[in-house]
């Protein structure tokens, strides 16, 4: 495991108590429908439409590369962060990126044709912010397939729900094993250790992106461009 592994893992079990199942799905909420600084997600979708004119490939790459940008920008992600008030024992620039992350997913589903309103589909979002490897476990644990096209068609369980959010707060607190290694770095590295951050939440950002991408259209087809309410 080494050094790092063995801090963050350390770091990890210390956090366990702070970020929670409720906490993951009260910044998926506002994700979803908006806080702050970040519109909702199919307000963004529909903005970046509109400009790749009609175009859903277009406004999803588009897309990826601004939230990209974002995640890697400390002073967005604190701002963010600071909005934030869930039950805030979640660290704020944790709670920065994920809900970054989890607007880019429900932002492209959006644009796929998949109804942010519906239960479902917000679950289907969820599963987007999993790696290869925690969707593997959680699909032999549920006996489901973990793809967000399956979870956006599938009936709400609310059994699933739990070791879903379960899986994605698993995947938080070795974000934040992951920050507070970076932290160790940059009090003896400055630079590097900012940089060490801001790659890492740039790349699981784009790997997310890329993952949601490849959900298949929805039954009723993309989202199709709509004109500006006067």
């Amino acid at each position: 495991m080494g050094v790092a592994g063995s801090i963050g893992g350390e770091v990890a079990k210390r956090m366990a108590p702070a970020i929670t199942g409720s906490a993951v799905r009260d910044v998926l909420e506002r994700a979803i429908d908006g806080v702050g600084p970040v519109p909702s997600a199919a307000q963004s979708g529909d903005n970046a439409l509109r400009r790749a004119g009609g175009n859903v490939d277009q406004a999803i790459d588009t897309l990826i590369g601004q939230h990209v940008k974002m995640a890697g920008a400390q002073g967005f992600l604190t701002n963010v962060g600071g909005l934030l008030t869930m039950a805030l024992t979640v660290p704020a620039n944790i709670a920065a990126v994920s809900l970054l992350q989890c607007h880019l997913s429900a932002t492209i589903l959006h644009l796929r044709g998949y109804d942010l309103a519906s239960p479902s589909v917000r679950d289907a979002v969820l599963v987007c912010l999993l790696d290869g490897d925690a969707r593997k476990a959680l699909s032999k644990s549920t006996k489901l397939t973990m793809s967000a096209a399956a979870l956006a068609t599938a009936v709400p369980d609310q059994a699933v729900q739990a070791e879903l959010a379960k899986a994605v707060t698993g995947q938080l607190l070795a974000m934040s094993g992951g920050k507070q290694m970076a932290k160790f770095v940059a009090r003896r590295i400055p630079v590097l250790g900012g940089a060490v951050g801001g790659i890492g939440d740039a790349f699981s950002t784009r790997r997310i992106g890329r993952d949601a991408a490849r959900t298949p259209l929805a039954p009723t087809g993309p989202r199709r461009v709509v004109a500006r309410s006067r």
